[in-house]
């Protein structure tokens, strides 16, 4: 798969997420894509019942080659998992993803820009907002039990 841009690798994250709304229980249905040198490593969507999620399923695909990648995401990654699995947000980290693309932010108390924080504290650089109409659109009927 070849070079985008920010735009295009969010679209396909978008595309990955539709396809699983209405599948994925009290979680949002979410899209990862992971890019490395111009080339889509890792794709994932939040899994019926709402695990695993997409980040996790993109990273799994990735391996080694996240490292210094850009993660286009759906959603803001968590921060924290009710389970106690690691979050998103760090597993991203450990990846060495050098850079996140967030179209919405995640009002959830497991995210709620703690995600995007945790992130920013490992030198991760974050944007906020890409096609944030379109994805929009993926969680209108979204709403965390807990904000």
């Amino acid at each position: 798969m070849g070079e985008g841009s920010d735009q295009d690798h969010m679209r396909r994250a978008i595309a990955l997420a539709a396809a699983h709304v209405g599948r994925t229980g009290d979680n949002p249905a979410v899209g990862c894509v992971i890019v490395a040198g111009g080339e889509v490593v890792g794709e994932g969507a939040t899994a019926p019942g709402g695990r695993p999620h997409a980040e996790e399923l993109a990273l799994d695909q990735a391996g080694d080659r996240a490292r210094g990648a850009v993660a286009y995401v759906t959603l803001e990654p968590c921060a924290e998992r009710s389970s106690g699995a690691a979050s998103c947000s760090q597993r991203l980290v450990e990846a060495g993803v050098v850079r996140v693309v967030v179209a919405c932010e995640d009002a959830s108390v497991m995210a709620a820009g703690r995600g995007a924080a945790r992130l920013q504290a490992a030198g991760v650089t974050v944007e906020t907002g890409v096609l944030a109409a379109e994805a929009g659109d993926l969680y209108a009927t979204y709403r965390p039990r807990h904000t």
